[in-house]
């Protein structure tokens, strides 16, 4: 099933909203977060700000999954977070 554009951010800022509550996450959460920006890169919907955004997601995503512990990882960009998802809240 293709999700349409408001379902992938829907997805998108669940799974930033977990990493931020729960401080964890897992790589295959990166990998499904990695494909969401991807198609969403692709999408002409997407506004250029949003877009900014989207490409440092992906390199926390890249840098995440290779993460030796994902945890403290995620505990260190815990405010980066809370500024994506309020960006994406702002630009979508």
């Amino acid at each position: 099933m293709q999700l349409n554009y408001r379902d992938q951010l829907m997805l998108l800022k669940d799974i930033l909203s977990e990493h931020e509550s729960e401080c964890c996450g897992s790589v295959a959460e990166y990998e499904q977060l990695e494909r969401l920006i991807r198609s969403l890169m692709a999408n002409a919907e997407v506004n250029d700000q949003l877009k900014q955004s989207l490409e440092t997601i992906y390199t926390y995503c890249q840098n995440g999954k290779n993460s030796s512990d994902i945890t403290d990882f995620i505990a260190s960009h815990q405010g980066q977070l809370t500024q994506w998802l309020e960006d994406i809240n702002a630009l979508s």
